[in-house]
């Protein structure tokens, strides 16, 4: 699937893994050094962000995302050259000031080597920003979905997995048990290559979307039953991440534990770990995924178990700096920013005319090389008709009649003779034209089911999941688009 491609905060912490593993108080405070590198929680003026980010430009958005869309996430730099990662609310997503200062200090009290931490706020007027350290090696979801160079090695991926633990169990430690839609894009990598969590998802109370992600495969059950957070809810969501260290995939839950059940935990594993981890680690990261996953909430370890459990695990290059693991430049220098392609940039703000426009130029030509049986049979009447459903279809696209086009590419796609994800494509942008967003939204992953590395299915699932009013999805699957597309024109 797609990858994502959000940077934030700086690291101040060498990397001193074996000392770590089992010493909360390291991970809290580090050495003297450390702690006079970090900052404490300061509030900063709109103008000091202005000037850090050069007036919230759009070369300085780290998502990609569109300038004017609520809940953007800015790099920017201090005086002092530090950088740093700015996210922009709009007023709606904190309507009330002291709520939004009290969560933001409350956050900003936390300090720990396994967090981005969040070094200080902004509230001004019907501005509210959140300031964080900046990371620069990108999320979990991109180097375990969409590897470049390689794929994540096996005692990286047991790092993590403890790494993320670690920052869980100091957050409970500190009375913030709760974190909202833990997933491998909340996951940062800081110069150092090691994994942080990102500080924003410990924020509560905001109106900045839901608490998990619309895909209802992967969201604890209890939270479908009550919509409440809770510890436990949060330890369902890192099972759900050790499916993907396990896998390299977003596996759903269901699926894995029919697996695991099945004894068939190998089938489970990335094909590309072949040889690479013995099946007796293998065994206790599927042990406790499927214990993370039950049902019950109360049947599930707290974050402290999930420390011990991992720890023991811990032995393979267990001194090998993660940039090496990972195969990453050392340093603290920001990656430059792949722009967003005409189509993605028209997608992020939601203009449908541009999106139209692009389209229709186009044309079918991302169809070549998608498999289809119609070289395989014989010219039939039914054949025919669907053909001519198509055709009746992109007249009526072109002359942007969009009920009749989604009346014909329905008779198309209904026909199962051929396949086409330019199609569904095209009636996506229909339904949107016509004010049917969830449907769109659903020809959107169709498209992307025809054709897996086709950005365009990515980018008209963020216009979708925009025009649903689910701002953060949007961002997160903009970015899918943006990597593969940034991978297509590399080869």
């Amino acid at each position: 699937m797609g990858a994502r491609c959000s940077k934030f905060s700086l690291c101040f912490w060498p990397s001193n893994i074996k000392s770590n593993i089992n010493d909360s108080s390291d991970i809290e405070n580090g050495s003297n050094n450390e702690k006079d590198s970090l900052p404490g929680f300061s509030e900063f003026s709109l103008d000091q962000l202005r000037a850090a980010t050069s007036g919230f430009s759009s070369e300085n958005i780290v998502s990609e995302h569109g300038e004017k869309a609520p809940n953007v996430v800015y790099k920017g730099k201090l005086e002092d050259d530090r950088w740093i990662a700015v996210k922009r609310f709009n007023k709606s997503a904190w309507p009330d000031t002291r709520q939004f200062l009290e969560e933001a200090r409350a956050v900003g009290l936390l300090r720990s080597e396994r967090l981005a931490n969040l070094i200080g706020c902004c509230c001004d007027g019907d501005e509210r920003l959140l300031v964080a350290e900046f990371m620069p090696n990108e999320t979990l979801s991109k180097h375990l979905f969409h590897w470049e160079n390689q794929p994540m090695k096996w005692a990286m991926r047991l790092r993590v997995a403890l790494y993320l633990a670690q920052a869980l169990e100091y957050c409970s430690s500190k009375g913030r048990g709760l974190y909202h839609d833990l997933n491998a894009y909340r996951i940062l990598f800081d110069q150092d290559g090691n994994p942080r969590l990102s500080c924003f998802g410990l924020m509560k109370n905001s109106r900045d979307g839901k608490s998990y992600s619309t895909n209802l495969a992967f969201t604890p059950p209890e939270y479908l039953r009550t919509g409440r957070v809770t510890p436990e809810s949060v330890v369902y969501s890192f099972g759900t991440l050790l499916l993907d260290l396990l896998s390299g995939k977003h596996i759903p839950p269901s699926h894995a534990l029919d697996l695991i059940r099945g004894k068939n935990f190998l089938m489970l594993m990335d094909s590309c770990l072949e040889g690479h981890f013995s099946n007796d680690d293998g065994t206790e990261l599927v042990r406790l995924a499927s214990r993370c996953l039950q049902y019950e909430p109360r049947e599930r370890p707290n974050a402290k178990s999930l420390v011990i459990a991992l720890s023991p695990l811990q032995k393979e290059s267990e001194q090998v700096p993660s940039y090496v693991l990972m195969g990453i430049p050392h340093g603290n220098t920001p990656q430059k920013q792949t722009q967003l392609s005409p189509l993605g940039e028209a997608c992020s703000r939601l203009d449908l005319t541009a999106i139209h426009e692009i389209l229709e130029k186009v044309g079918y030509k991302d169809d070549e090389g998608v498999a289809n049986e119609l070289s395989f049979q014989m010219w039939t009447n039914q054949i025919q008709e669907t053909l001519n459903s198509k055709k009746h279809g992109d007249t009526a696209f072109r002359a942007k009649d969009f009920m009749t086009a989604i009346d014909s590419y329905t008779q198309f796609i209904d026909g199962g003779t051929m396949i086409s994800p330019t199609v569904f494509a095209r009636r996506c942008l229909c339904y949107l034209m016509s004010d049917m967003p969830q449907a769109a939204l659903g020809d959107a992953m169709q498209a992307q089911v025809v054709n897996p590395e086709w950005p365009t299915a990515f980018y008209l699932q963020a216009a979708a999941l925009k025009s649903l009013g689910m701002e953060n999805d949007a961002l997160e699957i903009l970015k899918d688009g943006v990597s593969l597309e940034s991978k297509k024109h590399r080869n």
